[in-house]
């Protein structure tokens, strides 16, 4: 659904390419100020209902897009006020990361059930009769659904036979797997920040754009000018982002032009995890564990650890193929600096935590990586290289697609331990997870491999990318045919310890 967000996708765009512009350029920061009126010239508003309003949303965007909280309307503030704080070269951040800009919520109405123009008054009327608080009754000219008495279990909806009953919900609240979209007292949406684990579902679904998350990519430029050990991790799902005309080593080529020294393919730190956790299941499941669930998705993690923390100990120990790709990096040079590049929002929380700040400095995603490219006048396909990337194994770079880590570390287990026998379970979307966890607590997935993704289809359907899930699936495979080898264990980049059987 995202890619047909136009308008929402281009007001983005433009609001991470000015303020990459102005990091690139060393504009004073007064100038955010009248930021809005350079991406929203002229008195006439495009796509609400006045362009006064129109830019306050872009105030908000500004101010997210350089780390600051989104303002409260109750309150007056100028649009640069707490710029000081931000203005640096390594990342200023206050949770949350997700935020509401309710300047741009329209309240949608929560979840409700209604009757619609094919309702013909059947004389059967199933409806009345499922209904089991009778909220349903035969009006004039069709059902009538009483709100107040109405429950919401949706029986009326199933047995109509002329489908004139439907089901609204509230785009970011039914896009939430945790439940943590709640109401303020106007009814506009507000996030539960206990419940939420920062997924982004509800960024991508808001059809307002009135969801959004804070960015680093001031900051990250600022790193750029200042320092000469800046590298780049890129995850699998790159693929297909910028355009069927730019190869991986194009984009690779592109982002060194930002002014990054390296750029490494996060498939490489997969396979490190894939060792590292093919070793884990074999050692404790099932004499220690009774199964165990894999570490890659920061938010099924935070998912579990919020709702299940008594399940908590059973997600793996290892590191995520994130931070293992920037350890890789921090070997090699003590004095680098890390920026990953991917598809998710979560892993800018997930760079925040204690064990991990060190290694990874900076977290972007692909959509504020192109504003970047925007705002330098890079065009990709007319770079010219030649060199190939040579970083992962097949299954590293499968990591992107669901099922893709359950497969690459249930294959190198059985390879390392053949006599084993490996069930794996993967699920992707929030709502899922929590089902698949729902029966793991009740210990029905004993004995197996979970995998669980917060995002339909995998990373590759993470709210930071670009392009359809169909065209980067497609291009992720190819990629991952592409791959020096196929497994981890014989990928010879790795430190031989780890690769031993």
């Amino acid at each position: 659904m995202k890619e047909s967000y136009v308008n929402i996708i281009n007001i983005r765009r433009q609001v991470f390419a000015k303020i990459a512009k102005m990091a690139y350029e060393g504009v004073d920061l007064s100038e955010l100020e009248k930021a809005s009126f350079e991406i929203l010239p002229g008195e006439v508003a495009t796509y609400r209902d006045s362009i006064f309003r129109e830019r306050a949303i872009v105030d908000e965007r500004l101010r997210l897009t350089m780390g600051l909280s989104a303002r409260k309307p109750t309150e007056y503030y100028h649009v640069s006020d707490g710029i000081s704080e931000v203005n640096a070269d390594k990342v200023q951040f206050d949770e949350p990361l997700v935020n509401v800009i309710t300047f741009a919520c329209e309240a949608c109405p929560t979840k409700a059930f209604y009757v619609t123009d094919n309702c013909r008054k059947c004389l059967a009327h199933p409806c009345t009769i499922v209904c089991p608080v009778n909220a349903v009754s035969i009006g004039k000219n069709r059902a009538i659904i009483d709100k107040d008495k109405c429950i919401k279990c949706g029986r009326c909806k199933e047995t109509c036979p002329y489908s004139a009953i439907v089901k609204y919900e509230r785009p970011c609240a039914a896009a939430c797997g945790v439940d943590a979209i709640e109401s303020d007292y106007l009814g506009r949406a507000k996030i539960n920040m206990d419940r939420c684990v920062s997924c982004g579902n509800c960024v991508v679904q808001c059809p307002y754009g009135a969801i959004s998350d804070k960015s680093q990519i001031y900051q990250l430029i600022k790193s750029l000018k200042s320092s000469e050990h800046m590298y780049a991790i890129v995850a699998p799902s790159f693929l297909g982002q910028f355009g069927p005309l730019a190869s991986p080593v194009q984009i690779f080529e592109g982002i060194k032009l930002l002014g990054f020294k390296d750029v490494v393919e996060v498939s490489l730190g997969a396979d490190i995890t894939t060792l590292k956790e093919a070793h884990e299941f074999i050692e404790k499941v099932p004499n220690e564990i009774p199964y165990m669930g894999t570490s890659c998705c920061n938010s099924w993690a935070i998912m579990v650890k919020k709702l299940f923390p008594d399940q908590y100990e059973y997600i793996s120990d290892s590191a995520s193929p994130m931070v293992e790709t920037a350890k890789y990096i921090k070997k090699k040079d003590p004095e680098a600096r890390i920026a990953f590049i991917g598809p998710c929002i979560s892993k800018k929380l997930e760079a925040l935590r204690e064990d991990v700040k060190d290694y990874v400095h900076f977290v972007i995603t692909f959509e504020e990586l192109m504003g970047m490219f925007v705002a330098k006048g890079i065009e990709l396909s007319e770079i010219e290289v030649s060199k190939e990337i040579q970083d992962a194994s097949s299954l590293g770079r499968g990591y992107a697609i669901a099922g893709g880590v359950a497969e690459a570390v249930k294959n190198t287990a059985m390879t390392i331990d053949p006599s084993r026998e490996i069930n794996v379970e993967g699920v992707s979307t929030l709502h899922e997870c929590v089902k698949l966890m729902k029966l793991a607590k009740a210990g029905k997935k004993n004995g197996c491999l979970l995998e669980g993704m917060a995002c339909s289809g995998g990373c590759i359907a993470g709210p930071g990318t670009i392009a359809s899930v169909n065209r980067v699936r497609k291009a992720v495979t190819e990629f991952k045919n592409q791959a020096p080898c196929k497994s981890p264990l014989d990928n010879d980049i790795i430190d031989e310890s780890l690769r031993k059987k």
